[in-house]
């Protein structure tokens, strides 16, 4: 579907936009494939891996709606992958937080209505369910931003989707690279926040893969969510150093035992497609094609999507293997 079309990444520099940009001149041949970011260093370093003839690399801010529109002119499908993602970042800088994660949102709405972009999937956190940190709720506000922006676009004009996943392996950020800095090092030890605490885990592969395959689906209004597997913090730094101490050190502020991707009141709109859920929306409105998802079955009452209650886990043998495609 992207061949001889123009593609748009916000915050493109980033782990998933470099995954996200290889994986199209893998599969496809796209007219424009824009790399849309603030850093101009981290767009030189991209450069001179990608530098296709059909790259563009475009310096702007989510936070900047009229910089959007230029970046948006003549463009086919955006992935908005834009955001202040660190849970302290976001605790201790709330409004830096909200001016990207939420206002970015909706420039980015208000400038694919005004520039006729075709579809728009933009990325989510399974911390926007049921949030108790900044992150997790300015990122539920994008995701409700995001789905409203299909009422403003009107009959013919854009489609907006969400895609809502847990922690990608391997992501700055993430406590792979933490740890395995940590070991590389030489510690004698890992912190663990919480024995108790669990995870759901994808790759980086995997969420790309399932962000294309979201685009075929799409309607306009949906939050997709793969089904991926679970497992404990400390069977994760077992694996990866076996025998090291662990030494618990508390939770951090913002921080959740386990993650949800579906509560208990998501799932009165939500059926199972077999590979993914799907939360349906609520407007009126949809469906314009109710037949794509004609064979999708309602979850059941008083379902939801937890890490802690996933029937699938991740074992020594299947994390390695996860670890590997991530290059550790």
């Amino acid at each position: 579907m992207f061949d001889n079309s123009s593609i748009l990444v916000t915050g493109g520099t980033g782990s998933f936009g470099k995954r996200f940009i290889q994986r199209v001149l893998e599969k496809y041949k796209p007219r424009r494939l824009i790399v849309y970011s603030r850093d101009e260093y981290k767009q030189f370093v991209m450069q001179q891996t990608y530098n296709a003839p059909c790259m563009r690399y475009f310096i702007g801010d989510v936070r900047d709606r009229l910089r959007l529109e230029m970046a948006m002119r003549d463009v086919d499908y955006v992935v908005h992958a834009a955001a202040i993602k660190q849970v302290p970042t976001a605790e201790y800088n709330p409004m830096e937080c909200i001016n990207t994660n939420v206002n970015g949102a909706d420039n980015v709405v208000q400038s694919c209505i005004r520039t006729g972009v075709k579809q728009i999937i933009a990325l989510s956190t399974d911390k926007a369910a049921s949030p108790i940190n900044l992150y997790g709720a300015s990122k539920l506000a994008s995701d409700k931003i995001f789905i409203a922006g299909n009422n403003l676009s009107g009959a013919g004009g854009p489609r907006f989707s969400v895609v809502r996943y847990g922690n990608v392996v391997g992501s700055r950020g993430s406590v792979v690279p933490f740890f395995d800095n940590m070991i590389k090092k030489g510690a004698k030890s890992l912190p663990i926040t919480d024995n108790r605490m669990t995870r759901f885990w994808i790759t980086l592969d995997q969420g790309v893969d399932f962000v294309l395959t979201s685009f075929d689906l799409m309607q306009g209004g949906e939050i997709f969510v793969p089904k991926i597997p679970s497992m404990k913090v400390v069977d994760l730094a077992e694996c990866m150093a076996p025998g090291i101490k662990q030494e618990e050190i508390g939770i951090r502020p913002g921080e959740k035992l386990h993650e949800a991707m579906i509560t208990e009141d998501d799932a009165r709109s939500t059926v199972d497609m077999g590979d993914r859920y799907v939360i349906e929306p609520q407007f009126a409105s949809w469906p314009r094609d109710r037949t794509v998802f004609e064979k999708a079955k309602p979850v059941a009452e008083g379902f939801r999507y937890t890490s802690d209650v996933n029937e699938d886990w991740v074992d020594g043998e299947r994390l390695k293997q996860m670890l590997a495609e991530s290059g550790f």
